[in-house]
């Protein structure tokens, strides 16, 4: 049994930047993080650049500097990984939480495993669940979504040169991953539900990519939805029937979700709305001594920018334990 004031669960940006404001309030937490520092962004496009300023991505009072407008992928794994490491931040990296047990005498128990499949167990007063969205695509749940050549991941467009290309989606994501691909020399189509353009896709990128759709180097397909994935095809269904394109891959960039299984399971329970019971000032859960920090509180989608509203979850979570009697905070 390992024991532990504060166990935080996931080490991205708005864990890393809880524990950095449990450090300042004279705690040493531990972080389980089941993949490596920061995963969800090491698993953006190769090329990605933020929509933030770095200013807004900075955690722990340490700048985040870049030579550009906005920083890259690669620019802000640098950054936290850095973060990480100066701040002394304690981290057992690819280890999963499998299960978390209320105590009748107060406090939890974790059970968690390692990559080597060791099972671990230990006891915290309290946990901030930081878990992240990017292991839990929302899915279409269509015929062929599981073949190999379904992704809801693009890193890069290189292996896609020559293929017939089918995107499902119409936010950023999907229009950036749409000019990566055709100036790779893919055969783009998009399909997209919604009847015009994304009023979220960036100002300086859209003109570009009408000019291509216009000019026939990217189809697109608005009102519209794939409804099967085959072999060498897919099928896709509007309001005046459906069509059948040849297709090699389809790119299903259609968001993620918190793991609300995982929420649910230890007892958090969830709104109508789709998002988890918490505090707006505390964070805590319907389960006193389980809060929230960073996306997985999202009311919305999710996206990078609620790095900006979320690295500051750990100071709301912080002054709480303080304020409760029966911490020994102060």
């Amino acid at each position: 049994m390992i024991t532990e004031q504060v166990i935080i669960i996931g080490a991205g940006p708005c864990g890393l930047a809880a524990a950095i404001e449990l450090q300042a309030a004279g705690l040493n937490p531990l972080i389980i993080e089941k993949r490596n520092i920061v995963h969800s962004i090491s698993q953006y496009p190769t090329y990605m650049h933020f929509f933030s300023t770095p200013e807004l991505l900075e955690i722990g009072g340490i700048p985040f500097t870049t030579a550009n407008d906005k920083p890259s992928r690669l620019e802000a794994l640098n950054y936290y990984r850095n973060v990480a490491l100066r701040r002394k931040v304690r981290i057992q990296a690819y280890e999963t939480v499998t299960a978390i047990i209320r105590r009748e005498e107060g406090g939890f128990l974790l059970e968690s495993c390692d990559r080597y499949g060791e099972n671990k167990t230990y006891e915290a007063s309290d946990i901030i669940i930081a878990t992240g969205y990017f292991d839990h695509p929302n899915e279409l749940g269509i015929p062929g979504e599981q073949l190999d050549k379904v992704t809801h991941f693009f890193r890069e467009s290189h292996p896609y040169t020559g293929m017939n290309v089918a995107i499902i989606g119409g936010s950023n994501s999907a229009i950036d991953a749409a000019l990566e691909l055709e100036r790779a020399g893919a055969f783009v189509t998009v399909v997209y539900r919604g009847e015009d353009y994304s009023p979220s896709i960036k100002s300086w990128v859209r003109p570009g990519f009408e000019s291509l759709v216009s000019k026939g180097r990217i189809g697109m397909r608005f009102a519209s939805r794939v409804i099967e994935i085959k072999a060498h095809s897919v099928t896709v269904e509007n309001a005046e029937g459906t069509e059948e394109l040849p297709n090699d891959f389809v790119l299903a960039l259609t968001g993620f979700h918190p793991d609300r299984a995982f929420l649910t399971s230890i007892g958090v329970t969830i709104e109508e709305e789709g998002y988890p019971t918490f505090n707006d000032e505390t964070m805590e859960t319907n389960i006193p001594g389980i809060y929230l920090a960073g996306v997985v509180a999202s009311r919305r989608e999710a996206n990078e920018i609620f790095i900006e509203t979320g690295r500051f979850h750990g100071r709301k979570i912080v002054s709480h334990l303080m304020q409760c009697a029966q911490r020994p905070f102060d």
